[in-house]
């Protein structure tokens, strides 16, 4: 019998699975799969080029036993070089930006990892950037090696030799669109090279964030440093052009806002039970805008990079969201409060004997009724105004309602908003009216404090 056992966790790297998506896209006629590469070791795709950039480091000599991995990472490439300097008996010192969420650092340093967080929003060629600090480190630390992601054309070869092959082989070809997040280039121009080698037809699609660069380079062919400030958007854009990057694997970018790409975050594991992060948010987020590039025929493959409890702080927490205008909270219409309440209204119509309305509202352990005449409401009837009535004089219970009804209570529609619904209680009336297809339904202030609570 042969035991199926990797020897250690590195060669469990790669061959993730490719997961059709149904409902997010629903908008797109094409098949959309995801590459979900959350099944990675590190939970990110990251860990193809990491230990490919240690590989060959280790080939070329660069890297030599008991020595130090120093780089520059938003998280994940740093996962993939802990794994293995811990499998391969290296230190990691690593540098990082103070946007990158606390979860990212914290497993970084669970694997034995020192981090050094360095402002964001200072330019790259600044001595306090992550890039300049990890390259004055390298040359601080004997027998250290910088992995530089974005300028190692390792990156690029891994995705070549591995994510490329992969999505031919498991889509049989038929792939027609790539759509990627782009930050070191690595992912897109790796894969998107094989890909077109196999296929010259086969469209690559970069998603961009606003404040990065890109898109308005390769529209242009112009670096405009106009276009960088700073960004929420973790994993993609950038404020300079890795040597990764190859516009011209690249057919088209789409820029998506932070807030779409929040928002999308959250929707994939809502809509599709997959966990994952940020850079997948913008990915379908920019996905969706181009909704007009895909045809029914269309086989379009988008990289779900990384996983989601790297960002539980931040787009996974309302508080966040809410803090930065992203958490979208939808208020409650009338139709919405009306939904679960009992849908027959108890009313009395005007001629009928006020005694009529009494035993409705004792059977009915209610202290208010709408009255009605022809079948539109006219009145209200209220246990204080009867008490007042009856107290004056015993015969009106004889009398018809219309007597000792008070004004009618305030009509609103279905989609009246709950601010429309509050302003007409707080304005005095016992409850409102909801005019619906068939009859009237009612709202009154406990309905709302239930729905509330």
């Amino acid at each position: 019998m042969n035991m199926k056992i990797h020897d250690n966790i590195l060669t469990t790297i790669g061959n993730t699975p490719l997961v059709r998506l149904n409902k997010i896209t629903k908008e797109i006629s094409a098949t959309v799969l995801a590459k979900v590469e959350t099944f990675n070791p590190g939970n990110s795709i990251k860990d193809r080029m990491a230990l490919k950039m240690v590989e060959d480091a280790e080939k070329a000599g660069l890297l030599k036993p008991g020595g130090t991995i120093i780089e520059g990472t938003s998280g994940n490439t740093g996962m993939g070089l802990a794994i293995a300097a811990i499998i391969k008996g290296y230190k990691c010192i690593f540098t990082t930006t103070d946007k990158q969420s606390k979860e990212k650092v914290d497993a970084l340093r669970a694997f034995g990892a020192e981090v050094i967080v360095c402002p964001t929003n200072v330019d790259p060629e600044d001595p306090r950037s992550y890039y300049s600090v990890s390259s004055r480190l390298v040359a601080e630390t004997p027998n250290s090696w910088k992995a530089n992601q974005y300028d190692n054309l390792s990156n690029s070869q891994a995705h070549y030799e591995s994510t490329g092959p992969e999505l031919w082989e498991q889509t049989e070809g038929k792939i027609t669109h790539l759509v990627v997040g782009v930050g070191t280039g690595g992912t897109i121009c790796g894969t998107g090279r094989y890909l077109k080698e196999k296929n010259p037809n086969i469209k690559i699609f970069g998603i961009d964030t606003y404040g990065s660069v890109f898109t308005k380079l390769k529209e242009t062919g112009e670096f405009d440093k106009n276009e960088i400030y700073p960004y929420i958007t973790e994993g993609i854009g950038e404020d300079f052009v890795p040597e990764n990057v190859k516009m011209e694997m690249i057919d088209h970018f789409e820029k998506v806002t932070d807030r779409d790409a929040a928002i999308y975050t959250r929707k994939i594991v809502r809509d599709e039970g997959i966990f994952v992060g940020n850079s997948a948010g913008a990915a379908i987020a920019g996905l969706l805008q181009m909704k007009d590039k895909f045809k029914k025929d269309d086989v379009v493959v988008v990289i779900f990079h990384d996983h989601g409890t790297r960002y539980l702080g931040k787009m996974f927490n309302d508080d966040w969201m809410r803090e930065r205008g992203f958490l979208i909270e939808k208020k409650p219409t009338a139709g919405d409060l009306l939904r679960g309440k009992d849908l027959q209204l108890l009313s009395v119509e005007a001629d009928e004997p006020v005694l009529n309305a009494i035993d409705k509202m004792r059977n009915h352990n209610i202290d208010q009724m709408p009255v009605f005449e022809k079948g539109k409401p006219v009145g209200t009837i209220t246990d204080a105004r009867l008490f007042d009535a009856i107290l004056e004089d015993a015969d009106v219970r004889t009398q018809a309602v219309s007597v000792v009804m008070g004004p009618a209570l305030p009509v609103l529609g279905l989609d009246a908003t709950l601010d429309e619904v509050c302003a007409r209680l707080g304005n005095g009336s016992p409850a409102v009216l909801v005019e619906q297809l068939h009859g009237y339904g009612i709202i009154t202030k406990q309905d709302i404090i239930g729905k509330l609570k």
